[in-house]
């Protein structure tokens, strides 16, 4: 694999492929190959679903969110622990990467990136189909763009690492800057909410994917409200998570539907999900091997997690003993990697939503009884504290990535609680571990990379 944003953006240029077969929202299981290699191959709406398809697809590989994203996301956490059984995650569990790690999503990044670019840099009056789609297409697209910079972001910015440099923001494949120096922070923040917005604006109702496989129209609003929460931007995160409660396209999963719901594609609950089956076959390279089982199962629950739900809470019952050892049995438990991955429930912009209401005077409590009672839990009686609706937020979102930002954004250290943390010590926050270094590869290939401070 070539590691470089600018290897990664001109990956397509480099080797012919050969053309794509059509590919609709009903198949998203597309090689990388159906990726196209120039915009003069792209005649038809449904030569740009497939690139589109490319870019989702390349978003599901091991290292973004067929695994390390989220798993990089609670090994360094009070949630989860690296058992050492084969070796993986000890070195981000332990803080102890250095400038010639190579992981994080910046190389799969930046190819969804590149893929997403094709098909918005694409003429859509030139092709042959329905212009509408075309452009619901395209908006779409822009939708991939500003969440890949914005997990490439919370990855590799400085943002809590006392620093001000981000990412560069990439906005044209085949662009003349073959060597993009890293944005601020506050710019990566403006560009990722503008795609959002024109991607809002772009796509249409009329082309709400069931599947949950294709980001729909309100999908863009969820996800702003992620990234609004992210830089607590509080009245625009009430306000996006509003439209998107509004819409009444979503609901939160029933308490007698909770662990079922991980095994079910397409969800009531679920906005956006990307799309895996027997076909991806990730073995042990997958979630469901890293979280249990004897042949792999490195990522262990610390023991504090049993003291997290009350009896009766529903969520309770994704945990489970394996061997005697504190298991994550209930998500993403196709073992071989057959579930789609869900990057965004509705139950996470409710919890959003209760944050932004918390933080600008208005009714959180309401809103967190709303999940709580579709939980078999208590409710909450006012006035609550923001640990109560962080504690909700690790309750329901627990092992799906969220707790390693939620401890970021509102400036907490990562605390040695239990013997079996890997880490040795507490890591005050600003500490420059709490950001992984920019790929080596990427700085012997860019004069105009700087590495992260500290590396």
């Amino acid at each position: 694999m070539i590691n470089t944003i600018k290897s990664s953006i001109y990956l397509m240029a480099l080797i012919f492929l050969s053309a794509i077969t059509s590919c609709t929202t009903e198949d998203l299981n597309p090689s990388l190959e159906q990726d196209k290699t120039v915009k003069g191959n792209i005649v038809t709406v449904e030569d740009l679903e497939g690139v589109l398809n490319g870019a989702y697809d390349r978003m599901t590989v091991v290292n973004y969110y067929g695994r390390d994203f989220i798993i990089n996301n609670e090994v360094r956490t009070d949630n989860v622990f690296a058992n050492g059984h084969s070796g993986r995650f000890q070195t981000e569990s332990s803080f102890l990467y250095n400038a010639n790690y190579g992981g994080g999503v910046w190389v799969p990044g930046y190819q969804a990136i590149a893929s997403a670019n094709l098909v918005i840099g694409t003429d859509v009056g030139t092709l042959t189909g329905e212009a509408a789609y075309a452009r619901h297409l395209q908006g779409e697209a822009y939708a991939i763009r500003a969440l890949v910079h914005f997990d490439i972001l919370r990855n590799h910015g400085e943002q809590h690492t006392g620093g001000t440099l981000g990412i560069p923001y990439v906005t044209e494949f085949l662009g003349e800057n073959q060597q993009p120096s890293r944005d601020a922070i506050d710019k990566n923040r403006t560009m990722i909410l503008q795609d959002l917005q024109t991607a809002f604006d772009m796509m249409s109702d009329d082309y709400f994917d069931a599947s949950k496989e294709h980001m729909s129209k309100y999908t863009a609003k969820a996800l702003e409200s992620k990234v609004d929460i992210y830089f607590g931007m509080w009245n625009e995160a009430k306000a996006t998570s509003e439209l998107v409660i509004n819409s009444g396209l979503y609901s939160i999963i029933p308490a007698d539907q909770y662990v079922a719901s991980f095994a079910q594609d397409g969800a009531g609950n679920s906005i956006f999900e990307l799309a895996f089956s027997d076909l991806d076959n990730a073995g042990i390279n997958g979630l469901g091997f890293i979280y249990r089982g004897d042949a792999y199962g490195d990522i262990q629950v610390l023991p504090n997690v049993l003291n997290l739900y009350e009896a009766g809470d529903v969520r309770a019952d994704i945990l489970g003993l394996e061997n005697d050892k504190l298991r994550n049995m209930g998500k993403y438990p196709e073992l071989n990697g057959y579930d789609n991955v869900p990057v965004i429930r509705y139950e996470e912009v409710l919890l959003n939503y209760a944050e932004a209401l918390f933080e600008t005077g208005g009714d959180a409590v309401a809103e967190l009884n709303k999940l709580t009672a579709m939980r078999g839990a208590s409710a909450y009686s006012a006035p609550i504290t923001k640990d109560d609706i962080l504690n909700e937020r690790r309750k329901e979102l627990i092992f799906e990535g969220f707790r390693y930002d939620d401890l970021l954004r509102t400036g907490k250290d990562i605390e040695k609680k239990e013997v079996e943390q890997n880490i040795t010590a507490t890591i005050p926050y600003g500490d420059f571990r709490l950001a992984f270094p920019i790929p080596q590869a990427e700085m012997d290939a860019n004069s105009n990379m700087v590495q992260n401070t500290g590396f």
